[in-house]
């Protein structure tokens, strides 16, 4: 029996759509499937669309948790690459969906969960909120600072700005972070010669034995929670492109992007600890000497979080519709834009370093399971088909069920691994701080739902 498969095609989902690339108007289409005479572009644009969101301050104050952590220089280059590239090609091959199917993630998601896709629905939500809030946190302290402004009134100006952004849609951004992408690589890179010029950024270790490895798992998973939280939002951002798009070119472009985002602004951090370890944008001005430079490394940081947060607002308003609010696409970005500025007013009044680890791992803890359940669903699913209508898929009640229960299973064996301030897990404790949860998550998800549908294939019709 479908289970909830209808809910894609309803009218509030479709609507106007981008003709072609260079087409600014303004998409109302929503989570329906697109044909393929609506599809354009070609796979190299993914490149710049993922490289310039991870190109902000939160990548930054990320790299220099591994020096806060103990780890040093070397070592905590090699943790944060471990995890980067991981989560990196998690995403790159979900977003090889995008071509294949015509719609987003969460959507695509529906053919695993049916109308039980409402909880990781909900949760992509939250989490599009609490991104929204990470990046908008230090484009506001910038703004803030260059403008002498309250920090309230700063953190709107940048919210209104990305906000506007997000309601005119796909390819409004795509085309913003094209132009992004040119201006924030050249601008980080003087930012970086300024940081580290004068500092010794080769440190030493400043712990040693069951701490040491303790510490170089936990940057692991810290480096690969910032990468992989793209993965419930992966195929947004293919969808529009042609079903015969080469797998190769959309995965290649897509994980070269986000890697060398992430490591290029990951690996600032890492060397210029020392110096900007406080995680505020003022510090960040205060080393670069104030003054011209000062107030342009200020402006850059308002830009680059605006330019990562219009990627939140237009995956949590595809979310919003899969989980069945039936709200035109333009709408729902700016309810994700809206309800992001009181966590940001709550990240900034205190401790913003502890808070800002603990949001960073917590709103991407479900996703590794989302990801096994979904990419099983998908491996049966698709086997000799070279693109699929999420559409009309069927999807069983019973299905359905067991992936929801795989999901969240998955995450309860998970929580002793967990390491944060607000979840400090025993086996994470006894491990000197090291946090696998994100790994158990995904195998004991992989292994429940795997063993369900193995066992059921005689019923499968697909």
């Amino acid at each position: 029996m479908a289970f909830g498969v209808s809910a894609l095609t309803a009218s509030t989902f479709s609507g106007r759509r981008p003709a072609g690339s260079g087409d600014l108007t303004v998409e109302t289409h929503g989570i329906a499937p697109l044909t393929a005479d609506q599809r354009y572009g070609h796979p190299a644009r993914l490149f710049t669309v993922w490289f310039a969101p991870q190109v902000n301050m939160t990548g930054v104050f990320t790299g220099t948790l591994a020096i806060t952590l103990g780890l040093g220089f070397w070592l905590g280059l090699l943790a944060m690459v471990i995890g980067t590239v991981l989560g990196s090609a998690v995403v790159a091959y979900l977003s090889t969906w995008g071509p294949r199917t015509g719609t987003g993630q969460l959507p695509n998601a529906r053919m695993a969960f049916g109308g039980l896709v409402v909880v990781p629905g909900i949760l992509q939500w939250g989490s599009s909120i609490a991104w929204d809030a990470l990046v908008g946190l230090f484009g506001g302290e910038a703004l803030a600072a260059l403008l002498g402004i309250p920090f309230w009134a700063a953190v709107l100006i940048v919210l209104v700005v990305q906000g506007v952004v997000g309601f005119f849609g796909y390819e409004v951004i795509h085309r913003l972070q094209a132009v992004l992408t040119v201006i924030l690589f050249l601008t980080f890179a003087v930012f970086t010669v300024k940081l580290v010029g004068g500092h010794d950024i080769v440190v030493a270790p400043s712990v040693a034995g069951a701490d040491l490895a303790g510490a170089f798992v936990f940057e692991v998973t810290i480096a690969l929670s910032l990468a992989i939280s793209w993965a419930s939002y992966a195929a947004d951002f293919s969808r529009y492109l042609p079903a015969d798009s080469s797998r190769w070119q959309v995965f290649g472009y897509s994980f070269a992007g986000i890697v060398l985002g992430y490591i290029f602004v990951q690996a600032i951090g890492i060397a210029a600890a020392s110096v900007i370890g406080e995680h505020t944008a003022a510090g960040v001005h205060a080393v670069m000497g104030g003054g011209l430079l000062g107030g342009l490394a200020l402006s850059v940081i308002a830009l680059a979080a605006i330019g990562s947060g219009v990627m939140n607002d237009y995956s949590g308003s595809l979310a919003l519709q899969t989980i069945g609010v039936r709200v035109r696409r333009p709408l729902s970005a700016i309810i994700v834009t809206a309800l992001a500025f009181g966590l940001i007013l709550w990240l900034h009044a205190a401790d913003t370093a502890t808070r800002f680890t603990d949001v960073l791992l917590l709103v991407s803890y479900w996703i590794p399971a989302f990801v096994a359940v979904v990419v099983v669903d998908w491996v049966i699913r698709t086997r000799g088909r070279s693109t699929i209508d999420p559409g009309t898929e069927p999807t069983g009640r019973r299905d359905a069920v067991a992936a929801l229960i795989a999901f969240l299973v998955a995450y309860a064996v998970a929580v002793p691994f967990m390491n944060t301030t607000l979840i400090q897990g025993p086996v994470a404790t006894a491990w000197h701080g090291a946090d696998i949860a994100y790994f158990v998550n995904f195998v004991v998800a992989l292994a429940l739902y795997g063993a369900y549908r193995s066992l059921t294939r005689s019923d499968r019709r697909f």
